[in-house]
């Protein structure tokens, strides 16, 4: 989706992230490429065999940032996660093998 560098990552993580374990980001930056990077941290969160409530979702994810439904939004615009129509099952359609670089330490 986005060509990232190392760079582009270190710059992420020193800019917006505030602790990886656990995750938790000060802001959700403007600029796209941000947003995929910091999106790809966040595919670690969920287990692919696992079909997750919207409930359940935002559990996950409120810990990491204040604005819970932009970032569980964006992470199926940005197809990491896939729903049905009516919210009611969510599930992780990224491969997290992809998105190993986003998390090294």
């Amino acid at each position: 989706m986005f060509d990232v560098s190392l760079e582009d990552i270190k710059l992420v993580r020193e800019k917006y992230v505030i602790s990886m374990h656990p995750f938790e980001i000060s802001n959700f930056p403007p600029k796209e490429k941000r947003k995929y990077i910091l999106l790809c941290m966040m595919v670690h969160l969920f287990d692919e065999h696992k079909k997750y409530t919207e409930k359940e979702i935002n559990e996950i994810i409120k810990p990491i940032y204040h604005d819970y439904v932009t970032i569980r939004r964006y992470l199926v615009e940005y197809q990491f996660l896939n729903r049905l129509n009516d919210g009611s099952e969510y599930w992780l359609v990224a491969n997290k093998k992809d998105y190993l670089i986003y998390i090294e330490d």
